[in-house]
């Protein structure tokens, strides 16, 4: 498995996106940590998660609390692995809400250590921007956390340039996480992914072949299943390949609800697409660039 820096961690370039085992329609808790473990075993060593990948307010923490499960049951434990987390959002009666509050992020990241099981947070990520709570301020708060010894690096979620220049006048930032795809290209459209490659970010592309529900416009696509039929691969392998391809810095962050997915994403780190093949996706998707 290839890898990467984030900060002082190395990651694999690949990581589970563990967002699907709990939310509407998760699978069984023990299918999901054979998932996990699936993904790990396949030599993935960056485990995405947030305090919110739950049913509802009552569930908080239900993701995290699951992947504390797989390592303490898996062989090896948590060594060398990296576990990112995120606060700042909120599932009131399961919607979706934005809470920037420092005291809002103080009280979620004692919470997200406890479901961990751990004394401090790998990577610690802004969900997303509060329009009510300037984002210095938000950031501000969890550098706070940092000093503290509770959170080793910090990122950001839901972001663009913007936002990044006034974090990073506050914070060290190591990492953006934003929906990247060949469908969803507004990282790249509004400079975001190459203000990552200016300086130095890296950008873990959730939904990286069309996400929850979209991913049918992998399946279906004909340059991705062309090219996976000539290495015998799937279209969603090729998707990731040519991701990994496109930048150092880009790492996708699949998700997964059955074990055999987390080992074929995992897989994608090994394929090796010809100048042929990334000029025929980038044909087809002119707006996937560096």
């Amino acid at each position: 498995m290839q890898t990467i820096q984030l900060g002082d961690l190395t990651v694999s370039r690949v990581g589970l996106g563990a967002m699907p085992l709990s939310i509407a329609g998760r699978p069984d808790d023990a299918i999901s940590v054979r998932v996990i473990h699936a993904a790990l075993d396949a030599g993935m060593t960056l485990i995405d998660t947030a305090d919110v990948y739950c049913i509802d307010d009552a569930d908080l923490g239900h993701n995290e609390r699951l992947i504390a499960r797989a390592l303490r049951e898996r062989a090896g434990g948590a060594q060398g692995v990296v576990v990112a987390t995120k606060a700042g959002c909120e599932r009131p009666g399961g919607a979706w809400t934005v809470n920037g509050s420092p005291a809002h992020l103080r009280a979620a990241c004692e919470r997200s250590l406890k479901a961990l099981g751990v004394d401090c947070i790998d990577l610690y990520q802004l969900h997303a921007p509060d329009s009510k709570v300037p984002i210095a301020e938000s950031l501000g708060a969890m550098v706070e956390l940092q000093r503290a010894g509770k959170v080793r690096h910090l990122g950001l979620s839901n972001v663009g340039p913007h936002d990044l220049d006034a974090a990073r006048a506050v914070a060290t930032i190591v990492s953006v996480q934003n929906r990247l795809s060949p469908w969803d290209t507004a990282s790249f459209d509004n400079g975001t992914m190459a203000y990552c490659k200016q300086h130095g970010l890296v950008m873990l592309a959730h939904s990286p072949v069309g996400g929850h529900g979209g991913h049918a416009r992998c399946a279906d696509d004909a340059t991705m299943n062309a090219i996976g039929a000539r290495h015998g691969v799937s279209p969603y392998q090729v998707c990731l390949a040519w991701l990994l391809s496109v930048s150092p810095l880009l790492l996708p962050i699949p998700g997964a609800s059955k074990p055999s997915s987390a080992t074929s994403s995992a897989g994608a780190a090994g394929l090796t697409l010809t100048d042929a093949d990334r000029a025929e996706l980038a044909r087809a998707f002119p707006a996937v660039r560096a």
